[in-house]
């Protein structure tokens, strides 16, 4: 191979790493959103239209189900830890107080058990139950796969060390399968659990992740709470922008993601195409979601911030591209569909009304941020995270229940594995 022929590889590979690079970013997640909102808004999709006037309406009724959730206004950011303590029972302190450990290795457990509950957070299916034996709850949906992956992480199923069983390791996560997953979250013939096979992988790529890259998670045990390490040691002044944790997170586990979507064989992740998306480069029609990465950026704040870091500039992260902030945004008609859509026919994540839809919700719920904080005459301190708290998510269950009883199935269904990122 001549000199010239190297060159021009290497010039082509470094070309798709900048590309890939620059998908990564919550950035390009609202700007990529919102060429598809222009699109739709001019009259040229084929699935829905807009009626941006009800947006008022809706940041009414998310100020009034904020309001009822929250009275006195104290809004916690949105997280995996709000789920933590479903049925009123603070799980998490009640843990905490057992960890004999200093601040810095209670925030890397914590940052440990709220990475491997996001990534099982993608989706339980409508059938499926978690019944806690300390407490005799029954939790369904993102409740429930939080106290399940809560109680599976107590019980030292993520660590390979007896001795400290509340952590996550690569080397525990290297052995885990759909029959580990099954036992720990109670799934059989009349308990089904979507995607049981697709979930244990992927905490398996997540454990080859974690080896891959000593500069983020630490050498043997390598941990997803080594990332406190990472930051502490990187961050000036221990200051964390939530763009720089979202490109992190995206960078470091780039192999986990379960795509359909490659560029030169590197996996883009939660992404997706459509027509309205022109770059002009190889990236050219692809837009980005990252919603789980979102989702455990979110859940990370809390962990870091427990390390005595400061996570700067929330509002950088945008709106989590899923169903219930969509669905709100349909129920409420503010996203028109063309014709009647069926809540049982399945969708393919990937398809063009399924992408434009999740564009349209991240695009659209951006606005919603200084509506809803007017009505509340709240401050700056209202953000995206206490938004989406307060909420947009909590908004989305409630009108959906309100429309369709008893379980408030979404108005577009999602054909989804287990892990839709």
């Amino acid at each position: 191979m001549s000199i010239a022929t190297t060159w021009g590889l290497e010039s082509e590979r470094r070309r798709v790493l900048s590309a890939v690079a620059k998908l990564n970013t919550a950035a390009a997640v609202r700007e990529r959103c919102g060429m598809v909102r222009d699109w739709v808004a001019e009259g040229r999709s084929s699935h829905f239209a807009l009626d941006e006037t009800r947006l008022a309406a809706v940041a009414a009724y998310v100020a009034d189900v904020t309001r009822e959730s929250y009275p006195g206004l104290n809004i916690p950011g949105h997280s995996r830890w709000q789920h933590f303590s479903a049925g009123g029972v603070d799980r998490w302190t009640a843990l905490a107080e057992r960890i004999d450990e200093d601040a810095v290795e209670r925030a890397r457990i914590a940052a440990d058990l709220a990475t491997v509950s996001v990534l099982l957070d993608a989706g339980a299916g409508e059938r499926w139950r978690y019944r806690e034996r300390a407490s005799g709850l029954s939790f369904a949906r993102s409740e429930g796969l939080a106290v399940a992956s809560f109680d599976m992480f107590r019980a030292g199923a993520f660590s390979s060390d007896r001795d400290r069983p509340w952590r996550v390791d690569a080397a525990a996560l290297a052995r885990i399968n759909a029959a580990t997953l099954a036992r720990h979250f109670q799934v059989d013939a009349e308990n089904p659990l979507v995607g049981m096979e697709q979930r244990s992988a992927l905490l398996r790529r997540l454990g080859k992740a974690l080896d891959e890259r000593a500069d983020l998670f630490g050498p043997a045990p390598a941990r997803p709470g080594n990332l406190v390490d990472h930051f502490l040691a990187t961050a000036g002044e221990r200051r964390v922008s939530a763009a720089r944790l979202l490109t992190t997170l995206l960078d470091g586990l780039s192999s986990i993601w379960p795509s359909a979507l490659m560029l030169e064989s590197r996996p883009i992740g939660d992404a997706g195409r459509h027509p309205a998306v022109r770059t002009g480069d190889v990236t050219d029609g692809i837009v980005p979601f990252h919603k789980l990465s979102q989702w455990l950026a979110f859940s990370l704040f809390a962990p870091l911030e427990a390390a005595a870091l400061t996570i700067e500039r929330p509002d950088e992260l945008t709106a989590l591209a899923e169903y219930r902030n969509g669905g709100l945004l349909i129920d409420l008609g503010v996203i028109r569909p063309h014709a009647a859509i069926d809540p049982q026919l399945r969708h393919e994540v990937g398809s063009e009304l399924i992408v434009e839809w999740r564009a349209l919700t991240v695009a659209l719920v951006d606005p919603l941020v200084d509506l809803v904080r007017a009505r509340l005459g709240l401050d700056a301190s209202f953000a995206m995270p206490q938004l989406l708290q307060g909420g947009t998510w909590s908004a989305g269950r409630k009108i959906a229940r309100a429309l369709r009883p008893p379980d408030g199935p979404p108005p577009i269904t999602v054909a989804a594995d287990g892990t839709v990122f």
